[in-house]
């Protein structure tokens, strides 16, 4: 099969449903002729019939990227798909969560910080350990972000997290540099996906991109971030890594 990813093969976490960015890419890679693996937590029935409804039927591991024992076994799991002796190419982080409580700045409390940061930064590190041993050839890492530049209402704790995450992808991009793999983030605009009902306030901070993307943005369509992920999963990017490359219609440059 032809494509940018012809021949690669990639796990993709965080598919809940068809609105989801990691949805979109894992769909796109199968497409530009990738074999996908995916990753789910919790609702694994939910994902195994999401995963019907790619192109291919993708393989489902169930990951908690909280559980030390998922990771430390997570290569094994993939080992079983891929085979022995081949190697994986690439891995799309679509992980992020905060407690209710992170998403107020001055009454969140150390618990519900330590827990956004740990499952949406922390484990874009982690991840990468767990599958370093099957990445013997190099490859492509690719987290996603929401612009952590700046303050956004009612993101709060997240937003620190999503700082974190982007620090890690720098630390990250300069450890696994020498090993042929490169790590980097898109940064996307808002989806309404399952993972934005879980923000309060979330249609406040959605209408920015409403006034302020001079290309326009359609908070329904997740296929240009996940383009954009497979964009940096392929060869086209072979020297590129630590980078933030901003899907989001073109906010993050709008001056005031």
């Amino acid at each position: 099969m032809s494509g940018i990813l012809a021949g690669k093969r990639i796990l993709v976490t965080g598919v809940l449903t068809e609105s989801s960015i990691a949805f979109q890419a894992a769909k796109v890679a199968q497409n530009e002729g990738a074999e996908v693996i995916l990753t789910g937590f919790g609702r694994l029935s939910l994902v195994e019939r999401i995963a019907k409804r790619l192109p291919k039927p993708a393989p489902v591991i169930e990951l908690d990227v909280s559980n030390q024992e998922h990771l430390d076994g997570l290569a094994d799991k993939v080992r079983e798909h891929l085979g022995d002796g081949v190697a994986l190419d690439g891995i799309v982080h679509s992980i992020a969560f905060g407690p209710q409580g992170a998403f107020n700045f001055l009454e969140g409390t150390w618990e519900d910080v330590s827990t956004a940061v740990q499952i949406s930064a922390y484990s874009y590190k982690s991840l990468a350990m767990a599958l370093l041993p099957l990445m013997r050839e190099g490859g492509s890492i690719v987290g996603l972000t929401f612009d952590a530049q700046i303050a956004w209402p009612k993101y709060d704790w997240m937003g620190v997290a999503k700082a974190a995450l982007e620090s890690t992808n720098r630390y990250l991009a300069r450890d696994l540099g020498p090993k042929g793999i490169r790590c980097n983030l898109v940064s996307a605009g808002p989806i309404k996906s399952m993972a934005a009902k879980s923000i309060p306030g979330f249609e406040e901070l959605a209408d920015v991109w409403n006034h302020r993307a001079p290309i326009g943005w359609d908070l329904a369509d997740p296929e240009p971030a996940g383009r954009g992920v497979v964009g940096l999963l392929s060869d086209f990017f072979p020297r590129t890594t630590g980078e933030i490359v901003h899907v989001d219609g073109g906010v993050h440059m709008m001056g005031a």
